[in-house]
Order: C-alpha cells, then sequence, then structure tokens
C-alpha cells in the first residue's frame, strides 16, 4: 500500500473526528482551512513522539495512538485554551495498513473525546516517530502562562502523581495490547487525561500553570524560573498513586496533570485537587524545609 493509500485509510478511520465547526477544509488538500473566533488567541504547540523513547514501540498501536493525541493536547490544557485541532505527521518504518488503522483508532478515540479535530498530517517512511501539532483558543490576553505566580500563590496539583512512572520502572508496557487490559499502573501511563476544561475553569484565576511531564520537580522549577520567585512544598501534602513512590511522583514524568498557583479560593474543577505548598520570594525550591533540585526527564544530558 502506498502512502496515498495509506492517507485514504487513515481518512476514512477518523470519519467525523476529521472536522468541525471550525474547520472548513480538513485532510486531503495541500492545507487545512481553520477559523479563528472572534476575540480569539490561537494558541498553538507541537510534539513528537519517538517510537522506544517516548513510548514502547511494540504496544498496541491504538494505546500509542491514543496516548499521543491526549499528551500532545495536554500543552493546551496548561495554558487554558479551547479545543481547536490537530495535525499529525507520521514516520513509519513499513506500510503496515493493519498497524496504521488501529492507531488511527486510537487517536480518533482521542480526539472525540477531546471535542479536537484531526484536520490534516503527512506520512513519511523512517523510524517509527509521531508529531502532533496541537492548536486551540483562549479570549485575547486570558492564556495562562509560567511567569505569573506570585509570593503568596498556593500550589496546587490536579489528581495523583507518579503512577506513569511506576508502570515504566515496573516494566511490560511493550507487552500491552488493549485498553481494557490495563491495570491501573498501566493507565495512567497509556491513557492520560488532557485537562482541557480544568485549564479554561483557571482562566482569569490561576497566575500560572503548567502541565506535568517532565516531573513534578522540574516543570514547577519552570514556573519559579519563569516567575522568579521560590516554592516551598510539603512532602506530605504530595498526592502520590497507589502503586507508585514519593520519588515517582516528584520526578517520574508523564502524569500530564495540571500544577497551577494561586491566591484567594479554589474554583470548582471538578476532578480531585491538592495544595502542596506555596509560592515565596526567595529563589528556590525547598520540601520541608530542605532544599532540592528540580530535575526531572530530559532528552540531553
Amino acid at each position: 500500500m502506498n502512502e496515498f493509500e495509506l492517507i485514504d485509510e487513515i481518512v476514512a478511520t477518523l470519519g467525523a473526528a476529521a472536522s468541525g465547526p471550525l474547520v472548513r477544509v480538513g485532510p486531503g488538500d495541500d492545507a487545512a482551512v481553520t477559523r479563528v473566533p472572534p476575540g480569539m488567541e490561537l494558541i498553538s504547540s507541537i510534539d513528537a513522539l519517538v517510537g522506544d523513547v517516548h513510548f514502547p514501540a511494540a504496544a498496541g498501536p491504538a494505546l500509542i495512538g491514543y496516548r499521543a493525541i491526549m499528551v500532545s493536547v495536554s500543552d493546551l490544557a496548561a495554558m487554558g485554551a479551547e479545543q481547536g485541532f490537530v495535525l499529525v505527521a507520521l514516520n513509519l518504518p513499513t506500510d503496515d495498513p493493519a498497524w496504521v488503522r488501529e492507531l488511527t483508532v486510537g487517536m480518533r478515540e482521542a480526539a472525540e473525546t477531546l471535542g479536537v479535530g484531526l484536520v490534516g498530517g503527512n506520512i513519511a517512511r523512517g523510524p517509527l516517530a509521531i508529531a502532533v501539532s496541537v492548536h486551540g483558543f483562549a479570549p485575547a490576553g486570558q492564556a495562562l502562562l509560567r511567569s505569573g505566580a506570585r509570593p503568596g500563590d498556593r500550589i496546587y496539583v490536579t489528581g495523583e502523581l507518579g503512577g506513569a512512572a511506576a508502570a515504566l520502572a515496573r516494566g511490560g508496557l511493550a507487552d500491552c495490547r488493549a485498553a481494557d487490559q490495563l491495570d491501573p499502573l498501566a493507565r495512567r501511563y497509556f491513557r492520560p487525561r488532557a485537562r482541557l476544561p480544568e485549564g479554561i475553569a483557571l482562566r482569569g484565576r490561576a497566575h500560572s500553570a503548567i502541565d506535568l511531564s517532565d516531573g513534578l520537580l522540574q516543570d514547577l522549577g519552570h514556573i519559579l524560573k519563569a516567575s522568579r520567585v521560590g516554592a516551598r512544598l510539603d512532602a506530605a501534602a504530595i498526592p502520590v498513586a497507589e502503586g507508585a513512590t514519593l520519588e515517582q511522583a516528584l520526578h517520574g514524568g508523564d502524569d500530564y496533570e495540571l500544577c497551577f498557583t494561586l491566591a484567594g479560593a479554589l474554583p470548582p474543577l471538578g476532578v480531585p485537587v491538592y495544595c502542596i505548598g506555596e509560592i515565596v520570594a526567595e529563589s528556590g525550591l525547598t520540601i520541608n524545609g530542605k532544599p532540592v533540585v528540580t530535575s526531572g526527564y530530559q532528552h540531553f544530558g
């Protein structure tokens, strides 16, 4: 099967997930044609996920596809963006129509769950990799940033942390085939949920936000650096997923929960939210009064 036949297979499998109210032209032309709602700013990001680096290449393709969309759209959630559309570029080592079809089924499920349109992309031969470009919208001037944390803010996280890192440390993820066969730890790795509604609810309330992709300490460190502040954390307040350790919750990554700071009342978010510390004027990060290094996942170094 050639690349154009594979593209036709993908578009047919996507069905309605390749369109949406903001999409005038979806897959099939040289580029998609979309609309930006009046009074909104376009928020864009791109992630490259490489086989056996960001996901086990031997795992079920539907699991890989679902995860690829969710972890990429998580960047929009961290910005308080409303769902828009995504583009996907695939590098495939072989032309395996059945594998591509199952990958697309997982992508379609994630796109439909989030209400985003998968409006185009590209296929090339090469080492297995999935690049996902995501685009969303926020009212002008209201996007959440890393740079607004203030002394006196409390630091919050959604959900429990460390489960995906525990699944990676345990091993066996390459043997996972389908969503209904996942145990709780493997589910945290393969089936994260981009917190789009929660990010939207935090607009105009949170002073800063980030999604937890590379570990709580490292990602919180980005907020501290951008905002030129420090933080004090309480180890006992950090929500550790069952089966994970505190170290995995602090450093492990792949949680895709939101970490944010705000002063005053916490808005209802509809998911578990935990206060884990506070922002202070002095630089640096401490846990129970002891300085810590903001380490986490890094591609280089």
